[in-house]
């Protein structure tokens, strides 16, 4: 062979190559909802880093933080029409869709962490069967801290909310402010600031978290422990876009989801308590509810999870039966 066809063929064979490296490559987009310095965002990019890691390069997940590539609530919808591979959404949003993606939002199901991931123990298999009949795959769920009451009055009883323009993010939100009288105002995360700057919400119910993020300080002025529920973000993959991997990227996306799960309820138990602190040195009124606002939102609760436990059938009790051995 003559040298300049020599080199032509190895200058083929070198292109050929980087062909075959170029489309064994897979890029990914994952949409998520919260700022990047959100404690679930900051777990989000380290889970991206560990993917990158175990499979050198070979899986590339984009974040898109702070709703830049879709909304909250057209995330889930985004992942399973493929138009995002993967996305993380508040599972109590999506009670509507299916009753079982609304249980961590049941008021007083749960007094701490321990209880929350016990109850999630519970609601897994569930919870995977219904994202796999709606294309997707789960790949792990993290914990808010407990969801508080915010306000710009103060609150000593279920009577003092009622009037209050109520920040509602999910079908039990708004059904609480329905029986406690309130004006439930569906307010996403992103709108917050501009929605109390203006007026049109007054009070709501969220984590310590969320209150910190958005300097929540800086517009109300009283916080209620009333620790309600601990509900959850879940973070899934497209079923197909996930198929289509081969099989050890697959397992690399799974451990370093089961690590991405550990890392987050622990983040967020001392997220929970930094941004307490940071509620406070912003000069809100922290403080534990009274005797009768608890009793008040107690009863209330009480409907809210016969309610549901009515539209979640068979699979709802066998759920909560099971989280109930469980304790």
């Amino acid at each position: 062979m003559k040298r300049r066809d020599f080199c032509a063929t190895a200058a083929l064979a070198t292109g050929l190559g980087f062909a075959a490296q170029a489309q064994a490559e897979t890029k990914w987009d994952f949409a998520t909802a919260y700022p990047a310095i959100n404690f679930h965002s900051r777990n989000n990019e380290q889970f991206v880093q560990d993917v990158a890691a175990a499979t050198h390069g070979a899986l590339k997940i984009q974040p898109h933080f702070g709703a830049s590539l879709f909304k909250m609530p057209e995330i889930k919808r985004a992942v399973q029409t493929g138009n995002a591979q993967m996305g993380e959404f508040f599972l109590v949003s999506f009670q509507n869709e299916a009753q079982i993606f609304g249980v961590d939002g049941l008021p007083f199901l749960v007094k701490d962490y321990d209880e929350a991931f016990k109850l999630y123990q519970a609601q897994k298999p569930y919870l995977e069967a219904a994202l796999d009949k709606a294309g997707q795959v789960l790949l792990y769920s993290v914990a808010w801290p407990p969801q508080n009451i915010y306000s710009s009055r103060p609150i000593n009883s279920g009577a003092d909310l009622k009037g209050l323009k109520w920040r509602v993010y999910s079908p039990t939100t708004a059904r609480i402010g329905e029986l406690v009288g309130a004006q439930p105002v569906t307010i996403q995360e992103a709108e917050l600031s501009q929605a109390l700057a203006t007026g049109v919400i007054e009070g709501l119910i969220t984590s310590s978290a969320t209150g910190a993020d958005n300097k929540l300080y800086e517009h109300l002025k009283y916080f209620y422990e009333v620790q309600a529920w601990i509900p959850k973000n879940a973070v899934t993959v497209n079923k197909k876009a996930f198929g289509a991997l081969p099989k050890a990227e697959q397992d690399a996306l799974r451990a370093a989801a089961a690590a991405a799960e550990k890392r987050g309820w622990e983040s967020s138990r001392e997220v929970n308590t930094r941004s307490i602190e940071t509620l406070k040195k912003g000069g809100m009124q922290v403080q534990p509810p009274s005797a009768q606002l608890k009793a008040d939102l107690v009863k209330v609760g009480e409907v809210v999870t016969r309610e549901w436990v009515e539209k979640a059938g068979a699979d709802g009790k066998a759920l909560l039966d099971a989280f109930n051995k469980s304790k």
